[in-house]
């Protein structure tokens, strides 16, 4: 009885520890399921397209399944037209589906669309080029195609329950507190003497930190890019976790050196007695500031923030003044080193300030081209396409 009480109970738990993802496979399932049901009802035939086009197209998001149905909408009324062609010159079989697949690709390219929508022209193409078609058939596919569309738009509204900017400051909150705890793991290590082989796992875990920033900064565009159109996100909060992320990410960065800059210690013999223990006190002092940066809330957190980065400057100008004091008898590699996560440390400080001009005078590319709909942009493929006119028409006039 016990036994099956404790199954049960795991069984449970693999649904309510993943309340998120079960949020999202519920609402894809009813999304894909009403689908079906409205191409039906409105079109002929219609369910299995409209379908097909709503499961490819709903995302975590309502402004990526936008920009998703976009790239379905795009791909199928490229693909029915280089479809209908085909099958009219060359009839229906292995060569007119070729074709279609090669043309999809070649117009795909020519129009500079992302990666998203280069798929869907051809994967529509095939849909479109099914049995039985005609410029009917074809009218209604890219019917069920709008419609599977805009019900992947419409379900995705409620396919996560906080915000992109509420997602945004979850990932930063628990980056962050993954950084502090690693930097907190670090000054324990080397005030007790570390080795090489913690060293190493410190250097593994801040990698693993490393690799988190491309999602990071994948939602916090997102978030900006939902502000931008949606009626009530606010544009500055937007801005402003956006700016809390790439300062996040500057912060790991400057872990990971720290960690290697450790390791490399630990190869060439160690830390000096005589800075161990003001490198860890640095150490926890940004620990201690980049959890004051991200965990604390309410009126006083600002204040809490600024005494913290203080700390953290004041202890990396003590470490500084150690290692100077000891440079004539260090090793002045270990000098260098130490010298080196003084600089990590106040990089820290002035990016939980948000002081650095590297944080708002650089500008930080948005998602690669390959995500877009468009590599480039509608206006300005039309402005190459109209400069590339007015180049010919001079040449024949100068003939």
């Amino acid at each position: 009885m016990g036994e099956k009480i404790g199954i049960r109970k795991r069984v449970v738990a693999l649904f309510t520890e993943r309340q998120a993802w079960v949020r999202q496979i519920a609402i894809a399932g009813l999304a894909g399921a009403t689908a079906w049901e409205m191409g039906d009802l409105l079109i002929k035939k219609g369910g299995v397209v409209a379908a097909i086009v709503c499961t490819l197209s709903i995302r975590i998001s309502l402004h990526k399944s936008l920009r998703e149905g976009f790239g379905q909408i795009v791909g199928t009324a490229i693909g029915a037209s280089v479809a209908l062609a085909a099958v009219n010159v060359f009839n229906f079989g292995f060569i007119s589906v070729g074709v279609t697949i090669v043309m999809c690709a070649v117009v795909a390219r020519a129009l500079h669309l992302g990666e998203v929508a280069s798929v869907n022209v051809p994967v529509t193409a095939l849909i479109v080029i099914g049995p039985g078609l005609s410029e009917s058939t074809a009218i209604h596919r890219l019917g069920s195609t709008l419609i599977g569309a805009a019900i992947a738009i419409f379900f995705s509204y409620f396919s996560h329950a906080k915000t992109p900017v509420g997602r945004s400051i979850e990932q930063i909150a628990a980056v962050s507190t993954k950084a502090a705890d690693l930097l907190a793991m670090m000054s324990e290590g080397v005030a007790s003497g570390y080795t090489q082989k913690d060293a190493g796992n410190w250097l593994a875990k801040a990698r693993l930190l490393i690799e988190e920033i491309p999602a990071i900064r994948a939602q916090s565009v997102e978030a900006r890019g939902h502000a931008r159109w949606f009626p009530t996100a606010k544009a500055d909060e937007a801005e402003e976790v956006y700016i809390q992320g790439i300062a996040l990410e500057h912060t790991v960065v400057q872990i990971r050196t720290i960690a290697r800059t450790l390791f490399d210690s630990a190869v060439s013999g160690g830390i000096a007695d005589s800075t161990q223990k003001a490198i860890a006190v640095a150490l926890s002092a940004a620990s201690y500031a980049i959890s004051s940066k991200f965990e604390e809330s309410g009126p006083s957190a600002d204040d809490s923030h600024q005494s913290a980065t203080t700390d953290a400057r004041e202890a990396s100008a003590a470490l500084a003044e150690s290692l100077i004091g000891d440079s004539k008898d260090a090793d002045q590699e270990q000098i260098v080193r130490g010298l080196s996560m003084v600089a990590n440390i106040d990089r820290i400080a002035d990016s939980l300030d948000q002081n650095s001009p590297a944080l708002r005078d650089v500008v930080t590319p948005d998602e690669p081209a390959a995500a877009k709909v468009l590599r480039i942009s509608a206006r300005g493929q039309l402005r190459r396409f109209g400069a590339a006119i007015s180049k010919r028409v001079r040449r024949i006039f100068r003939k």
